[in-house]
């Protein structure tokens, strides 16, 4: 007999909706990616680290949720092979002075990871930018990194994926040629 959410504990584990689970796999991933910029840890060390110690979920109230580990594979799969593409559309939103190699590492992993759905998934946008923004606030919750989020995925998300209507932006010009301004700074 299934379980609906909430009413039973399989394995340990209260059963949580889809979309908690989708979460739990994007701030996994943020955290797997500044570990493997942090520690110089390669992709599968990585991933068998998460499988052994962090898979068994993240607690939120009183409840432990387990990621989704399939979106967990693949944002960070998409991040590693994508990072070039990804850290330019990064760099794109940044300020000529602020490149991405001089922003704090964990806001890095959040645009590495964030960027890594843009590209390798049908999530809308507005989802990614949201569930992002909650990331980097998970991890930065004294910091007033969210609006500088906010406003860095939104130019990437311009960068990576073409309008809904396939077409060109209302500018008339196309996503990633460079144009315009839209550069922010991080706030200090």
């Amino acid at each position: 007999m299934a379980q609906s959410e909430g009413s039973g504990i399989a394995d340990g584990v209260r059963q949580a909706n889809p979309r908690a689970r989708l979460s739990v796999a994007r701030l996994l991933a943020v955290q797997a990616l500044f570990q493997m910029e942090a520690g110089g840890t390669s992709l599968d060390r990585t991933r068998e680290d998460f499988a052994d110690r962090n898979f068994a979920g993240v607690v939120e109230g009183s409840r432990l949720i387990e990621p989704d580990p399939f979106h967990f594979d693949r944002l960070l799969s998409t991040a590693v092979d994508e990072q070039p593409q990804i850290d330019r559309a990064t760099d794109g939103a940044l300020s000529e002075s602020w490149p991405i190699d001089r922003i704090d590492p964990v806001l890095r992993a959040v645009f590495r990871a964030a960027g890594a759905e843009l590209v390798g998934t049908a999530t809308p946008t507005r989802v990614i930018i949201s569930e992002f923004v909650d990331v980097a606030k998970a991890f930065l919750p004294d910091s007033p990194a969210a609006g500088f989020v906010n406003a860095v995925l939104d130019h990437m998300a311009r960068k990576l994926r073409l309008p809904v209507s396939a077409g060109l932006p209302k500018s008339g010009r196309s996503p990633g040629d460079g144009k315009g301004s839209g550069s922010v700074e991080p706030a200090e």
